[in-house]
């Protein structure tokens, strides 16, 4: 199927045109914080919070991130404390891929809700007004060293109401702007069966735009009613993952539908790259709590999920495959396959010693911890193959490509290539000029 990428590029190309390197129109009044909340998961909130970080760094010279409530954390050094403390994951992607040394660890994730928080918090054991008291004395601290504060929630706007401090809540709480993240729809490609002809594939196109487009309007009203509840302005509407086909009729009518029933404008129209989506070998090793026994230097290799292949033929007909497919395929085999097992290490020799096309492929070996084991003859030939990645995972070879179909990958501070190209990708997109002006003349539209 080919691409209407004229109107992308051309739409990139006036958005970037508009905006001036230093922003000077608003320098004489501080901006209200932007606070970014999703409609759901998996729609693009931490990428578009990293594109409105490098935009934001464009205009100001200081730019401040707080995360007030997280879920997943890690463990950071805080030079302030002197010790270890727990932070949200994102505020160490956001930290260390921007520089933002001017504000510490231990005032950018205040609130942090681990396992079994909500529990305690029910039973009395967690003050809710130290909750809140941890989040503004945060916060404080970086509006007073930035010029301009960026804040993520976590999920969409009523997340952690159970604690009593979901994202509308804590927006209002901040003197915070909304930007409200939505999907803007992809084509699954389950629903196309067996079926091909392009017919066929342009009329679910066109279901699937009609009805993407009505559930996404549905879930942003949702939060929409509980910013007007806690009387939080909302600045705009980014729709991500955008079909390129229908990259201008959905710029269009959801410009139109939310201008004309919210007052709300739409700061953002992002048009799907699968490339983001595709999951690198690092990625990979933390969904199967497994490591790479050999080709580690790769792991930050990706890896379309369309290109997995199954390998059930004999090892003539893989070696076949291997010459003839993409050279980057992650292919799978049972752990009991060990012709295909040394076939393709062999493969990767003959590949170096003839120097033909690079050998990008990688091997996941499947099979049951309690049913299965690699023979230590096998991997011990592993031994020096660093240009072919080869991972053993405990699961079946049906467990683990269902795995993988539905895994999401994360931006990670690790996976540098990744965040960069996320952040060239969105940042062209967002209309900053808008969000800023939104933000600076009252904060946009209280519903």
């Amino acid at each position: 199927m080919i691409l209407n990428s004229t109107a992308i590029i051309v739409a990139r190309s006036s958005i970037a045109s508009s905006r001036s390197t230093c922003h000077r129109l608003f320098s004489t009044k501080k901006p209200r914080p932007i606070f970014v909340a999703a409609t759901k998961q998996h729609v693009g909130k931490t990428t578009t919070s990293l594109a409105l970080m490098s935009g934001l760094q464009k205009r100001f010279a200081k730019v401040g991130f707080i995360k007030p409530v997280g879920q997943q954390h890690v463990t950071v050094y805080s030079p302030t404390l002197g010790e270890d403390i727990r932070v949200d994951k994102d505020i160490c992607l956001l930290k260390e891929e921007f520089h933002l040394d001017h504000i510490d660890y231990q005032h950018m994730s205040p609130v942090i809700i681990p396992r079994g928080y909500t529990k305690r918090y029910i039973d009395g054991k967690i003050c809710h007004d130290k909750q809140l008291k941890r989040i503004m004395a945060s916060f404080a601290e970086v509006s007073r060293a930035s010029d301009v504060v960026l804040a993520e929630g976590t999920g969409h706007c009523a997340v952690g109401s159970i604690v009593n401090v979901n994202n509308a809540h804590v927006a209002s709480m901040l003197g915070a702007s909304m930007l409200l993240i939505a999907n803007g729809g992809l084509v699954n490609s389950k629903q196309l069966g067996n079926r091909c002809d392009l017919t066929f594939f342009c009329f679910l196109t066109l279901i699937n735009f009609i009805i993407t487009f009505g559930s996404a309007f549905d879930e942003l009203e949702l939060n929409r009613a509980l910013c007007e509840k806690h009387n939080v302005p909302i600045a705009g509407v980014v729709i991500n993952k955008v079909i390129p086909e229908k990259y201008e009729q959905t710029k269009r009518y959801m410009s139109k539908a939310f201008q004309d029933q919210w007052g709300i404008p739409l700061l953002g129209c992002i048009p799907d790259r699968p490339f983001l989506g595709c999951p690198a070998l690092a990625d990979l090793e933390r969904l199967f709590q497994s490591e790479l026994v050999c080709g580690q230097t790769h792991r930050y290799r990706h890896y379309n999920v369309k290109d997995i292949n199954l390998i059930t033929t004999s090892l003539t007909r893989f070696l076949e495959n291997i010459r003839s497919k993409s050279p980057r395929t992650l292919y799978i085999c049972h752990i009991t396959r060990d012709d295909i097992i040394l076939g393709f290490m062999a493969e990767y020799q003959r590949n170096r010693r003839e120097d033909e096309r690079p050998f990008e492929a990688a091997l996941l070996v499947c099979g049951r911890k309690e049913k299965y084991q690699m023979a230590d003859e096998v991997r011990d030939m592993f031994e020096g193959l660093e240009g072919a990645p080869v991972m053993v995972v405990g699961y079946s070879t049906h467990q683990a490509m269902q795995l993988i179909h539905d895994y999401t990958p994360k931006l990670n501070i690790d996976d540098k290539n990744r965040v960069r190209k996320a952040v060239e990708h969105y940042e062209p997109y967002i209309d900053f000029d808008k969000l800023l002006e939104r933000t600076s003349s009252g904060g946009g539209t209280e519903s």
